[in-house]
């Protein structure tokens, strides 16, 4: 049987399934945004060997994240300055980030790291897809839908 690559729509908050574990190993952008919900939103993470996710905290968006290739090191702690939770990760493993709590995954391996993402709330805009680190980090124009459900005005940063 012939293996091809391919992406999911996000079709917004309606009914969706897929092959999670084929399309997060197909991804091979930083970030691909594959559905959106009123409550929750599933992204495709690929990070090249030696890459990482990014320093970061949300406010109040809680998350999952699971490996299914690849291997890395989680850090989190309560300020970027302070990550005393340090894991190492690999396919198969699952990190879970309550609001509020700086974390980073770091890819340790040699080839890329795949990862998919639960945000609840939802986080980025609809279907939003983003190659690089790079451009994640300069796009203007990544927020969520106006029908997704929203805590108050709180900013993520990050380090």
């Amino acid at each position: 049987m012939l293996h091809t690559a391919y992406r999911i729509q996000d079709i917004g908050p309606q009914p969706q399934s897929f092959d999670v574990e084929r399309a997060t190993k197909d991804n091979t952008d930083y970030r691909s945004v594959a559905w959106s919900g009123r409550y929750l939103q599933l992204t495709l993470m690929a990070i090249p060997a030696g890459g990482e996710i990014g320093l970061e905290v949300h406010p109040e968006t809680d998350q999952f994240l699971r490996l299914d290739a690849g291997s890395g090191r989680v850090q989190m702690g309560p300020a970027k300055e302070n990550l005393p939770f340090t894991m190492d990760v690999t396919d198969g493993w699952c990190v879970l980030v309550p609001a509020g709590t700086w974390h980073n995954i770091t890819n340790t391996g040699t080839t890329p790291m795949h990862v998919y993402t639960i945000y609840a709330p939802a986080h980025h805009a609809p279907g939003k897809v983003q190659a690089t680190v790079a451009m994640a980090a300069v796009d203007s124009d990544d927020a969520p839908a106006a029908w997704s459900v929203q805590p108050g005005p709180a900013t993520d940063q990050h380090g």
